[in-house]
């Protein structure tokens, strides 16, 4: 099981599994929260979680009408 712990204080800390319902990222665009499922990623090659990104759907969308615009 992996998990996260934060330390609240000295004597107080956190910890919580990580899962397929609560891992999230920022959209690297507009800031939106995005929903991750991590088990996606560990099949790609060379995945590293500390310098990857997930696109919001609406960003994803503007980011190919403009790869598709641009190819025309």
């Amino acid at each position: 099981m992996f998990y996260i712990k934060e330390n609240l204080n000295d004597t107080t800390s956190i910890s919580v599994e990580i899962n397929n319902e609560n891992v999230y990222c920022r959209c690297p665009q507009c800031g939106a929260e995005v929903p991750v499922d991590l088990s996606v990623f560990w099949t790609a090659e060379n995945f590293d979680i500390f310098s990857s990104a997930v696109y919001c759907d609406a960003c994803t969308l503007k980011r190919l009408k403009g790869v598709l615009h641009e190819s025309v």
